[in-house]
């Protein structure tokens, strides 16, 4: 049997039963903190049987060991809250990113309080010491019923799939062929799919952070249930350091920046997810897309223009209504036609292709647009600018010859992460997303397309994992991923080869032989979406952005009345250099308006007094800097400045 070792290397030894015998010959000390293994692809509990020849460990430091620790907490909190609250209905309760949570309906109507938080752990760490197994149950469908028949939500989820005939919930434990659950303590159990750790007494690292509302399945018809966050990790140390990140984390907020700093809200009048930008935020956003609106036009992009709505047919071709309708906004009914807010741009780019006859010279053809979607999120999924409902894609949709499809993802990708890197942003990853099990289309064509992805990535040297099983149902994808100044991880970027569009719209070019042929699609966002990336932006900076992209770019300050005419002197000289400059007059006491000026996150803050006027300088506070600097040459500044104003369009030629 040939084991993979966390590091990469590997050893083979004799045959074992199970996951536990794997470690008994390689680990007895349990030194490599291994809580699951992986087999066959699927990743399973160490105590059931191996049924193959590679077996993977998975470590509790792992991102896929740490979705095991979190889920394993998960339970244990809901057992917790079970002895605390007898006859609590307990719903749901998955790891997810840093953390898991568990939506329960307490009786009689109780609500938790944030003093109940601290029961639960103490409840939970009772549980943990007494180091009880997590064991494996399988049961009918039949007897999963009985066996959950006190929890309405754990008997509607068996009910739905026996009643669907479809494996819908296996997330859950449940499929057709039966239920899986876990049990551990005295009368617990829980329906779920796993893996756990073996024992309760391989957690204790965790923390319960907070308690909010969700709706049973998400649906505010649905009962109103409360959720309980935690956070679960491999070690103190590592529980520490994540909650000094989220500590900071919550200082970066993007919603409180742009409170702070007067760039946008959400007004109520308008409804969640739909934001407005004031002044200085819309100025930001501007000059975020004329800096990529200029360097698509640099790199042979073509521009588009699209309304903001359409009839239901088009969507009734492109698929999305059969696919999407649940995510996008009702229809209207006008003049015996159905339209729909457009919830992507990529139909009506492909109108404009369509639009007449296309040559093989014609390609490839790189239609570029800031193209305003609507997608109805529900509104527990809304997170500020992170998760709206109307968002600005900074869309592309490539059409191009079977032929050139390699070299143009190529290039699309080299284009992508050079824009990413003119924002200041360098740290990347890739994943590589792969054929789903529902999906569409013949299997060579959805080879043609991962290979050539997988060349982009080659060309590219980012690193990059494959994502199996995860692309859209029409097609697989690249998804760029990016860590920021404290070490999130946010998905950004997505180049998606499309293979059914083409088809369903019956696109076509002639190619050099005059026969006609079909192209290939790829769709193309690079920000992601404005909104999304404008947070992204503002939370790895902390609101202090590049000084090309602040409203403000320098903020003067006189000393006195006497020093204000030279102060408009300055002013006049650096906004004939292209500057955005405010004035902050002696009005208020000169300290007060430095440190307003600071709080705004002016890159900037020139302070200028009788000397400076005598001798042609200022005085430079700039941001960030320990201490200012004093008596330096106005043109000494200009010169410095100059160099950080505005960026020039990219180069990275695409043809």
């Amino acid at each position: 049997m040939l084991v993979v070792l966390p590091d990469g290397s590997s050893r083979e030894i004799p045959a074992a039963a199970n996951g536990e015998a794997v470690l008994r010959s390689i680990d007895a000390s349990g030194s490599l903190g291994v809580v699951a293994v992986v087999v066959g692809g699927r990743i399973q509990d160490l105590s059931a049987p191996i049924a193959g020849e590679k077996v993977e460990l998975v470590t509790a430091a792992s991102e896929r060991g740490r979705e095991v620790l979190r889920h394993s907490t998960a339970h244990v909190m809901a057992q917790a809250v079970l002895a605390l609250w007898p006859g609590t209905k307990f719903a749901i309760g998955p790891a997810v990113a840093d953390g898991f949570y568990y939506d329960f309906r307490l009786p009689g109507g109780e609500r938790f309080n944030e003093e109940d938080l601290a029961r639960i752990e103490e409840k939970m760490r009772e549980i943990v010491a007494s180091d009880q197994p997590f064991e494996r149950e399988e049961h009918s469908i039949e007897e999963g019923l009985a066996l959950f028949a006190d929890q309405p939500y754990k008997l509607e989820i068996i009910q739905g799939v026996r009643a669907q005939g479809e494996s819908e919930d296996e997330s859950e434990g449940v499929s057709v062929a039966g239920v899986s659950a876990y049990r551990n303590g005295e009368g617990f159990v829980d329906l779920c799919r796993g893996p756990h750790v073996p024992s309760t007494a391989r957690l204790g690292a965790f923390k319960l952070m907070r308690v909010a509302g969700a709706y049973w399945r998400g649906d505010e018809k649905r009962d109103q249930l409360q959720r309980v966050y935690g956070t679960a990790w491999e070690s103190q140390e590592a529980l520490e350091d994540y909650l000094r990140r989220l500590a900071e984390a919550e200082k970066r907020d993007h919603r409180k920046l742009g409170a702070d700093l007067d760039l946008f809200h959400f007004p109520p009048e308008i409804g969640g997810g739909l934001p407005v930008f004031h002044p200085k935020g819309a100025l930001v956003r501007h000059l975020m897309e004329d800096f990529s609106m200029r360097s698509h036009l640099a790199n042979g992009y073509q521009l588009a223009w699209t309304p903001h709505i359409a009839k239901s047919t088009l969507y009734e071709t492109s698929g999305h209504l059969g696919w999407y309708k649940d995510n996008m906004y009702p229809p209207m009914e006008m003049e015996g036609a159905t339209y729909y807010p457009k919830p992507m741009n990529c139909p009506m780019h492909i109108l404009i292709y369509r639009s007449h006859q296309r040559s093989y010279r014609e390609l490839p053809m790189r239609l570029f647009e800031f193209g305003t979607v609507y997608r109805f999120e529900r509104s527990g999924v809304l997170h500020g600018l992170a998760r709206v409902r109307g968002l600005t894609q900074d869309d592309s949709h490539i059409f191009v010859a079977p032929s050139q499809l390699a070299t143009e993802l190529a290039k699309l990708l080299g284009f992508v992460i050079a824009m990413l890197r003119a924002f200041g942003l360098s740290d990347f990853e890739a994943e590589l997303a792969t054929r789903p099990e529902k999906s569409v289309g013949a299997a060579e064509d959805w080879e043609v397309a991962t290979d050539a992805l997988e060349h982009a990535l080659k060309v590219s040297g980012i690193p990059y994992v494959w994502a199996e099983g995860e692309g859209a149902f029409y097609a697989p994808k690249i998804d760029v991923h990016l860590r920021d100044a404290i070490g999130r991880r946010w998905q950004v970027s997505t180049l998606q080869v499309d293979l059914q569009l083409p088809q369903l719209f019956d696109l076509e070019f002639v190619d050099a032989d005059n026969q006609r042929r079909r192209p290939y699609m790829v769709h193309r966002a690079l920000f992601g979406s404005v909104e999304r990336f404008f947070a992204i932006l503002l939370e790895h900076y902390a609101g202090a952005l590049p000084t090309w992209l602040s409203p403000t770019q320098v903020a003067i300050a006189p000393v006195k009345e006497a020093n204000e005419g030279y102060a408009d002197q300055v002013a006049t000289r650096l906004r004939e250099l292209g500057a955005r400059v405010a004035l902050a007059p002696s009005n208020e006491p000169l300290g007060a308006r430095i440190r307003r000026l600071k709080m705004e996150k002016i890159p900037y803050v020139l302070v200028v007094g009788d000397r400076d006027v005598a001798a042609g300088t200022v005085g430079v506070n700039s941001r960030g800097a320990d201490r200012p600097e004093t008596d330096v040459a106005l043109d000494a500044f200009i010169a410095h400045l100059s160099a950080e104003l505005a960026p020039t369009p990219l180069e990275v030629p695409l043809d």
